[in-house]
């Protein structure tokens, strides 16, 4: 089995108070982006990447993957999340009915084991997630005052990569398109046909960088992997 994997570095809300998409901020010396694709690079089941990226910046992004030694399409994004995704799923060979998996650059720390312990989840149970626990206390808010307390056991933290096989994740994304509704994530897409979607365990390392605070916490773990 060989997966198509999709890395997105496009859409909405990718900017860490910077100019440039967050995926090329540099992580101890080297991009996010670049970072993400080494470990696709790397897995046993990926055969083809495609880099999603916002139009201005697809040539940079070439530049930049140069290293990756799987063949490689870097092609632009759309406005929101599930456009990006779309486009890179157009990029799919002609009647590819694989897996698709699906990661945000932002995760740049992604191990390839977990790339391939998706992609074996997904191929078995058509989708499949990592995940981890959450740790705090959850509340549910009304008006801005506390509505409820939720049961943490029963909820968790869902990572990327998210893969599928081909199929499902088009007929999911087409039936949000004609619902006009936005999904957060790819999994969302699949949930509202009422696929099962299978879990397995995610990586505390494998965090999504979104706050100054997350890019200090990944240039000490950089660190302390240089130091070991």
């Amino acid at each position: 089995m060989k997966a198509l994997a999709i890395v997105v570095a496009a859409g909405k809300g990718e900017r860490m108070g910077g100019a440039r998409p967050k995926a090329f901020l540099p992580v101890a010396g080297e991009a996010m982006l670049l970072r993400a694709a080494r470990a696709f690079d790397a897995a046993e089941t990926v055969d083809t990447l495609v880099v999603v990226v916002p139009p201005n910046e697809v040539d940079a992004a070439r530049c930049l993957l140069g290293p990756v030694r799987k063949p490689l399409l870097v092609v632009p994004g759309g406005e929101r999340r599930q456009d990006s995704v779309l486009e890179g799923m157009k990029r799919a060979p002609d009647g590819f009915d694989g897996i698709v998996l699906v990661h945000d650059a932002a995760r740049p720390f992604v191990e390839p084991e977990l790339i391939d312990a998706v992609a074996r989840a997904a191929e078995a149970h058509g989708a499949a997630i990592p995940i981890v626990p959450l740790t705090d206390t959850i509340k549910r808010l009304e008006a801005g005052r506390v509505a409820g307390t939720l049961d943490r056991d029963a909820l968790a933290a869902a990572q990327t990569p998210q893969g599928f096989r081909y199929a499902l994740l088009a007929r999911a994304y087409e039936e949000a398109d004609r619902a006009r509704v936005d999904v957060t994530d790819e999994a969302m897409a699949v949930e509202r046909l009422g696929a099962l979607v299978a879990t397995l365990p995610g990586s505390h390392r494998n965090r999504k960088l979104t706050t100054p605070e997350d890019l200090a916490w990944a240039e000490a773990l950089s660190s302390a992997e240089t130091r070991a």
